[in-house]
């Protein structure tokens, strides 16, 4: 009887959550500094919208014209000036330079991520390597390559070495952090025990952190070839890239533009698939 009205008492005063009303955050120099920033983008953004010079283009025109072109790439494709087999040796050539600068820049960026994780490296080195890092990652990989094209020539060895580069420094950022992510008890409980540096790596953080590492090198194989496609042209990397280059701008054939765009979405869409399923078998056995 005194529970009852004890609670009694407290719902009088207190009601039930869903029949309080919601109270909105008070405002203070934080939600005033966002708004402003929005209002100004908003503002330049129609500010630009009306002041772009359209040099006498009809934007109405333009659209149509725009899906016209869509039209013709995606639902009139063709092959003319190369067979089925010759593109597919050229994806192939795409997915080999993708596939060859994620392995290598994996392999180089695992080390390199164990010394720059705080948790397992002196603050000293772990510095060092995160701003190297921050650079390569602030140099585009289209001017890696051309830097390293000086030396090696235009061509697939320039385009596999810049692509190299830019992938390390991606994933060093990217291991690092997941490897901070073990918690510290751990690291210590095995240092107690005799462990040495090699055994807290392959017994602890190597396990823990496998699946954050396939998910970030497979999100880097499939940056990579995106950018292999357009090294292809950029650099004379060849491969499905090139040929789209020559189809657009030499041929200008729209309709083996739309053709080499499909192959290249089947081939991302498969690695999409081998990914995702790697990465549930990963999480499985874990």
């Amino acid at each position: 009887m005194e529970w009852e009205e004890t609670a009694g008492v407290v719902g009088s005063k207190t009601g039930r959550l869903e029949d309080r009303p919601l109270k909105a955050k008070p405002f203070n120099k934080a939600s005033f500094a966002i708004q402003m920033t929005l209002a100004a983008l908003a503002g330049l953004t129609v500010y630009g919208f009306a002041t772009f010079d359209y040099k006498d283009v009809n934007i109405v025109e333009g659209i149509i014209s725009t899906a016209e072109t869509v039209k013709t790439m995606f639902l009139e494709p063709r092959i003319q000036h190369f067979t089925f087999g010759e593109a597919l040796k050229q994806i192939t050539v795409t997915l080999g330079l993708a596939f060859l600068t994620t392995l290598f820049g994996a392999i180089m960026a695992l080390f390199l991520g164990l010394l720059a994780a705080r948790n397992l490296s002196s603050k000293t080195a772990s510095v060092v390597i995160r701003g190297f890092v921050a650079f390569i990652r602030a140099v585009p990989t289209v001017l890696w390559v051309l830097i390293f094209a000086v030396a090696a020539g235009l061509g697939s060895v320039a385009a596999v070495v810049g692509m190299t580069f830019h992938s390390m420094g991606y994933l060093i950022k990217a291991y690092s952090e997941s490897f901070e992510e073990l918690d510290k008890g751990v690291i210590e409980a095995l240092k107690a025990s005799g462990a040495n540096w090699w055994q807290i790596v392959f017994q602890a953080v190597i396990p823990s952190s496998i699946t954050y590492i396939v998910s970030w090198t497979f999100l880097r194989f499939e940056i990579n070839f995106a950018v292999a496609v357009a090294m292809g042209a950029a650099a004379g990397a060849g491969g499905i890239g090139f040929d789209m280059f020559m189809a657009s701008s030499f041929y200008y054939d729209l309709r083996e533009v739309g053709v080499i765009t499909y192959f290249i979405l089947a081939f991302a869409i498969a690695l999409e698939i081998v990914a995702s399923r790697l990465k549930k078998k990963l999480r499985a056995n874990t």
